[in-house]
């Protein structure tokens, strides 16, 4: 984002719009955390705006202050489509590729609203008008949103006590409780001050991880016992989790949320996948650590990409065929490093 894109969105941003705020598919705490934030400072300079989602948020979000402002396009698909098509400003938070917005990716591509990026993965596509990303690892997208308003913009006073919780909420479940990609010191001076404007990070905390239904905590169980896998020659992991393992805990969407973290929390695992199968694919998460790209990783072998040490990606084949061609590709790819 240079000078002429920031001077554009300010003169942008000083009479009302109609603006849009998309996020991507299975919307986590970041993404949701960072689109309230934006919203709220955009209604308070009188715009009209509306949040976007393709599918439904975790039920640990719904909480959250405002979250009734989130239109989902499987409950309210002609809705998602007005406001994306009637709007002059869309707001592309926490995705860097159209395709990560699932149905609701045509109705962006052909929008003629100048289109926002704001995201904390590397390497954006091309399709957006103005992008402020990063070219190294940062906390998160809510972290970018702060920046955004406070250095961009340059409105000092713009953060209120609902804004900053949740910038919050995006910067923790982005980092696993400030576990992994949040080594900066920018980062713990920016949660510093949104709890020197009121953010109760122990409420938070209990609100977002003791909060889980009895299904989760059984579904977890089973991944840890039954289908978790170690490769020991490879200080690799992973599990893995069919539509018949889903229905039978009534999943619901949030409940595998964090379960990849487990598999790299083993004494010698450098490298864990989390395979989840959905009804046209099977949906990958990697985390690494270590020196261990799980950003490389998914992109050579399965279509996807993110973070050094956080990073998913799909697979079009059965969930048998999956985890085969991935330990297949791990070997292949450990034999390839110095």
């Amino acid at each position: 984002m240079n000078k002429k894109d920031i001077d554009f969105l300010k003169k942008s941003i000083a009479n009302p719009k109609r603006i849009a705020i998309l996020v991507h598919y299975n919307p986590d705490g970041d993404a949701i955390g960072s689109a309230l934030a934006l919203s709220e400072y955009l209604r308070a300079n009188k715009h009209d705006v509306s949040i976007c989602s393709p599918n439904i948020y975790p039920d640990f979000l719904q909480w959250m202050p405002e979250i009734e402002q989130v239109k989902v396009a499987t409950i309210e698909m002609d809705v998602c489509i007005e406001k994306i098509t009637q709007a002059e400003l869309i707001f592309c938070v926490d995705f860097n590729t159209p395709s990560r917005i699932g149905v609701l990716q045509p109705y962006l591509e052909n929008a003629k609203g100048i289109k926002v990026l704001i995201d904390h993965h590397m390497l954006p596509s091309p399709d957006f008008d103005i992008v402020y990303s990063v070219s190294e690892n940062m906390s998160s997208t809510a972290e970018l949103i702060y920046n955004f308003l406070i250095y961009k913009l340059e409105e000092k006073n713009s953060i209120t006590k609902t804004m900053a919780d949740c910038l919050y909420v995006g910067i923790i479940t982005d980092t696993g409780s400030l576990s992994y990609a949040c080594n900066s010191l920018e980062t713990y001076d920016i949660i510093g001050k949104l709890v020197a404007l009121g953010v109760d990070g122990e409420d938070i905390h209990r609100k977002i991880y003791d909060n889980y239904s009895e299904n989760r905590m059984r579904l977890l169980g089973f991944c840890l016992s039954e289908r978790l896998v170690v490769l020991n020659e490879f200080s690799a992991s992973y599990i893995y989790l069919t539509k018949e393992d889903l229905k039978r805990f009534s999943y619901k969407h949030g409940d595998t949320e964090g379960f990849v973290n487990y598999g790299l929390s083993m004494k010698g695992i450098n490298f864990t996948a989390f395979f989840v199968e959905r009804e046209d694919r099977v949906r990958v998460s990697f985390r690494s650590r270590n020196g261990f790209s799980a950003n490389e990783y998914a992109r050579t072998y399965f279509e996807g990409g993110g973070h050094k040490y956080a990073a998913g990606g799909d697979s079009f084949r059965n969930m048998k065929d999956t985890v085969t061609y991935f330990e297949k590709m791990l070997k292949e790819y450990i034999a390839q490093q110095p």
